[in-house]
């Protein structure tokens, strides 16, 4: 227990030196520009670290409801998404000829950019939610189908000889062997789909929804330099919902797939 405590403090610590360091910086450059040189709309481009925090304080009810609705969102999406990945990747895993019907669609789908796909979607579906969930989905269904689809064919023949060896049957073949060799790379997938999916969310949300922290975003950067404290505060709250969709996912695979060997005790510590 002591070892693993020294090690986590060990980790911890330089991360809380650059981020003090990171903020100090921050706050000297935009003293420098707003004080010193007199920059003209200083602030849009580095506002006051402490000036931030007011605005977090001031209006965090709102940022709060805004951003539980974007993340609201964004995470049936992402579920949708996930489970939709996962079931194509088992389908295909099962069959070749499924995988080569299929795969060169679903790489030929991620093409479009969601720049564009976003306004086309919102135009057509008319509704701000499902629009979010739709795309959310969509950027969450490649990454995960991809990697979940390499993890189910990572299994060594070694393993798969021995279950031959005692007729084991092709679900039991799945759930014994496939499916825990495929975690590893369904949660590598869904690392890398939870942030974009806030993201595509959020961009939903600038097309002209009614609720989100999308929203908030854009009429705070209408309204220019008397806003822009509330401009950086709905960023900063776009960056920490990716941020937290990404530690959940992590949390989730550390509880769920204990056997990997970054999440073994180090040097025998118990």
């Amino acid at each position: 227990m002591k070892g693993q405590r020294a090690l986590r403090q060990g980790r911890l610590l330089p991360t809380v030196v650059w981020a003090a360091a990171l903020l100090a910086v921050w706050e000297i450059i935009s003293w420098v520009l707003l004080d010193v040189a007199k920059t003209p709309l200083a602030q849009s481009k580095l506002p006051y670290i402490h000036e931030l925090a007011g605005t977090f304080g001031e209006y965090g009810g709102t940022l709060w409801r805004e951003g539980r609705a974007t993340f609201g969102n964004a995470g049936i999406g992402f579920v949708i998404g996930a489970v939709a990945g996962a079931l194509l990747a088992l389908i295909m895993s099962m069959s070749k000829w499924i995988e080569q019907l299929a795969f060169p669609y679903a790489v030929a789908s991620q093409m479009i950019p969601i720049l564009g796909l976003a306004p086309i979607l919102y135009g057509i579906v008319r509704d701000e939610q499902i629009s979010r969930v739709l795309i959310a989905g969509y950027i969450t269904f490649f990454p995960v189908s991809l990697n979940m689809l390499r993890g189910l064919r990572s299994v060594h023949p070694s393993a798969l000889e021995l279950m031959a060896i005692h007729a084991a049957k092709p679900w039991t073949v799945y759930w014994k062997l496939r499916l825990p060799a495929s975690l590893p790379g369904l949660f590598s997938g869904l690392k890398i789909a939870a942030p974009l999916a806030v993201t595509g969310a959020i961009l939903v949300e600038l097309m002209g929804a009614q609720h989100g922290i999308g929203v908030i975003m854009l009429r705070n950067l209408y309204y220019g330099p008397s806003h822009v404290y509330m401009f950086w505060s709905t960023v900063i709250v776009g960056a920490l919902l990716g941020i937290l969709s990404y530690c959940l996912i992590s949390l989730c695979e550390r509880l769920l797939t204990p056997w990997q060997p970054e999440f073994r005790r180090k040097g025998g510590d118990r």
